[in-house]
């Protein structure tokens, strides 16, 4: 019998570098297993080319990403999701949509790269350095045997992963 897809929504204010960052990597570590989405409460309207660089630098396919707003997501056609995850602080402290399905939350934000500022290369460590945080995170939670433990240990497991950023059980 083959496992169940479940759908995970990445949440930031702009929808324009680490909740794409997230939707990439989650789409290529748990293929089969997990299908991203992401949005934002004020999408930008585009992609940071800084964010679709470094994607397609580490041949991420992004083809398809897009700025978008939540409400997409709150919509009763919308898929419905599993696991909703904010990346940004102040996603995580907006009012958000009641989510079809009622997902799992958790927040596990991560310094935005397109706030960085200075040279090009001070600029490209920045994202680099957001898709490393992010890439660890996603690993770990791709790896959680979600089948097999009961939603408060998978709670706490996904909020031990974005307060630490390390293994749930090294956390406790």
């Amino acid at each position: 019998m083959p496992k169940r897809l479940y759908n995970v929504l990445f949440l930031c204010t702009g929808n324009s570098a680490r909740s794409i960052m997230a939707e990439a990597i989650l789409n290529r570590l748990g293929q089969g297993r997990f299908q991203a989405f992401s949005a934002g409460s004020q999408p930008k309207g585009q992609v940071h080319p800084s964010a679709i660089e470094l994607l397609k630098t580490l041949n991420h396919d992004v083809g398809e990403f897009r700025s978008k707003s939540w409400l997409e997501f709150a919509a009763s056609d919308a898929p419905k999701m599993d696991f909703v995850f904010t990346v940004c602080d102040s996603a995580a402290s907006e009012a958000c949509p009641i989510w079809p399905g009622q997902p799992m939350t958790a927040h596990w934000g991560v310094p935005d790269p397109a706030a960085a500022r200075g040279h090009e290369a001070e600029i490209r460590l920045a994202f680099a350095d957001a898709y490393r945080m992010l890439n660890n995170r996603i690993s770990i939670f791709a790896n959680l045997p979600i089948e097999s433990i009961d939603r408060l240990a998978l709670k706490r497991q996904i909020d031990a992963i974005g307060k630490s950023g390390v293994s749930p059980a090294a956390a406790e």
